[in-house]
């Protein structure tokens, strides 16, 4: 099974593509923008299965059908509610609303074997796509963790958070005050509810706040060292393969 996911939020992508992987589902091929998977159809094989976001970084996912006649099945992974997906008359075999749930991935890919749909071309209603560009859907991130300090639950604002990072199996937030705070969430689970124009996960273990960085400097093995305002518990380190993608977010 050829499967490809559209998606321009990198690390949901990367988290889709390894939710898939515990399924036994292979996604090799992850696109990030409209013009790139315009590109890519126009020489390669379509592929059996699509996961697609509806907005991507330069523009809505249904211009890439403007350009090119898709023949593959469609799995929405969207913010938009269920009401706005109903317009779009697309070979879709499902949609996910974001984020992502194990179960609901597992059940969308379970009905698109049972389907094991014919290839067919993809037809659209633009008028509806002109509404929602009129009435844009803005996605809701996480704007506040609630935490246990003893007896009591404290909210620590999005804004106060300088990094998050996993240490002996357990996830903490470090706000600007210099304290650190045992989150109940994992860094996976984390990928889709953080706003990725200010946070981003340089390696297994860290996401960093945009705002909180004092400095970057190189470091072995072509990689780079985060120092933020406060954080001086260890080390952080931009893992080599994330070094690229982390100094486009820079800019």
């Amino acid at each position: 099974m050829n499967i490809i996911i559209i998606e321009d939020e990198k690390p949901s992508a990367r988290r889709l593509q390894r939710m898939l992987k515990a399924l036994d589902v292979e996604a090799e091929t992850m696109l990030h923008s409209v013009e790139e998977s315009i590109d890519w159809f126009t020489t390669n094989e379509h592929p059996d299965l699509i996961f697609l976001d509806i907005q991507l970084s330069d523009g809505l996912s249904f211009e890439i059908f403007e350009a090119i006649d898709i023949k593959s099945a469609i799995i929405f992974t969207t913010a938009y509610d269920e009401y706005a997906l109903q317009a779009f008359k697309l070979n879709s075999i499902d949609y996910l609303l974001k984020p992502i749930d194990e179960d609901d991935l597992k059940a969308a890919v379970e009905k698109f074997k049972e389907r094991a749909p014919q290839k067919q071309s993809v037809t659209l209603d633009f008028s509806d796509i002109k509404k929602l560009l009129v009435n844009p859907i803005e996605r809701e991130y996480k704007k506040r963790f609630s935490v246990k300090v003893g007896q009591h639950l404290k909210l620590i604002n999005i804004e106060d958070i300088e990094c998050i990072y996993s240490e002996n199996k357990g996830t903490y937030a470090h706000t600007v005050e210099g304290r650190n705070y045992l989150l109940d969430m994992t860094l996976d689970q984390l990928e889709d509810e953080l706003e990725p124009h200010v946070f981003f996960r340089i390696s297994r273990k860290f996401y960093v706040n945009i705002n909180a960085i004092k400095d970057m400097v190189s470091y072995t093995n072509s990689r780079l060292q985060i120092k933020l305002n406060t954080f001086k518990e260890q080390d952080i380190i931009v893992a080599r393969e994330r070094v690229k993608d982390f100094k486009n977010w820079l800019e």
